[in-house]
């Protein structure tokens, strides 16, 4: 009997996984255009995708550059009300707030990577911990962001032109209308990555002193990845302000700069299909032990050292190791 033709079913799923690796965008894109269907609610798949693009700014930082952050809830707060308070309080289109929302961010993550990249390991995620509460109570006290009832109002029913009345009533609808904007961000991140500034973001990961030996502005190279890492998750600030129609003040609280950090463990630092798994895995769990007790973080957390202790890599980081793909 041939024993190639038996190897075959095995080999199946690895050379699956390497396909997806090699075209990641591509593969990414696929994932999401059936992943509304493949979810019991498709506002449910609005919020997984919009975590993932959050997870995604803050893996390019953290799982690339090899910065642990835990300001990041700062970025994702300030796209949030930006985008919300030109909707809500000024009538400004959408196509005009969330590009404003991510430029704001940008900015905000420039003038907290301006502080904060000359420190080192430990010092560095206390100083952007510090700096983002800065953030929140700065937000708070705005007159327009509602305080600790947060911001209301933030509704957009309808994207286009009048003649097309593309509503986002339906949830699909709103879905798609968000994977676009991901699309963009997922597509972004990856033609970094596969550019040289790409390739001396991860060396810097790897050995900084030698980097810069060879002569490469290693804080320049920092401050490029921590403000390309604060739009991406300002962005996702804009796109959650629009679909939940409000922006909590704790979205700028450190527990979701926690929050981001659990998830890119579980999902696998350094991948590029890790964010959107992390997600997935985090909000189901969630979900499922919400439905069943009030004290849901306790079996979360036990769920999440397991997964720590057992795939220390994450899933998708664990299964790409497995099948000799990089």
């Amino acid at each position: 009997m041939n024993t190639s033709v038996l190897a075959m079913p095995a080999r199946h799923p690895a050379a699956i996984i390497a396909l997806l690796a090699h075209h990641r965008v591509l593969a990414t894109i696929g994932v999401l255009l059936v992943f509304p269907w493949l979810m019991p609610n498709p506002s449910v798949a609005s919020t997984i995708l919009i975590y993932a693009v959050f997870a995604l700014g803050f893996n390019f930082l953290f799982g690339y550059m090899g910065m642990l952050s835990f300001g990041h809830a700062a970025f994702l707060g300030v796209g949030g009300y930006t985008a919300g308070i030109l909707i809500a309080h000024f009538q400004l289109r959408w196509w005009l707030a969330i590009p404003a929302a991510v430029v704001l961010a940008a900015l905000v993550a420039l003038a907290i990577g301006v502080l904060a990249i000359r420190t080192r390991g430990i010092y560095f995620a206390m100083v952007t911990l510090a700096l983002s509460q800065c953030v929140y109570f700065a937000v708070y006290q705005l007159p327009l962001s509602g305080g600790e009832n947060g911001l209301r109002g933030v509704n957009l029913d309808q994207v286009g032109p009048a003649a097309l009345h593309i509503s986002l009533l339906d949830p699909h609808t709103k879905y798609y209308f968000f994977l676009c904007f991901a699309a963009l961000a997922f597509g972004l991140v990856s033609r970094f990555l596969a550019s040289p500034f790409g390739g001396v973001v991860e060396a810097v990961r790897e050995n900084e002193s030698r980097v810069r030996a060879c002569g490469f502005d290693v804080e320049r190279t920092k401050l490029l990845a921590f403000v390309l890492s604060g739009a991406i998750c300002g962005l996702a600030g804009a796109l959650s302000a629009i679909h939940l129609s409000s922006v909590a003040i704790e979205s700028l609280n450190y527990e979701t700069s926690g929050l981001v950090v659990m998830i890119c463990l579980l999902g696998g630092m350094g991948t590029f299909f890790g964010p959107f798994v992390g997600a997935l895995l985090f909000l189901l769990v969630q979900d499922l032990f919400s439905l069943w007790t009030e004290h849901w973080q306790l079996y979360v957390g036990v769920v999440f050292m397991g997964f720590v202790l057992f795939f220390p890599k994450g899933v998708w980081g664990t299964l790409l190791e497995k099948c000799n793909v990089q």
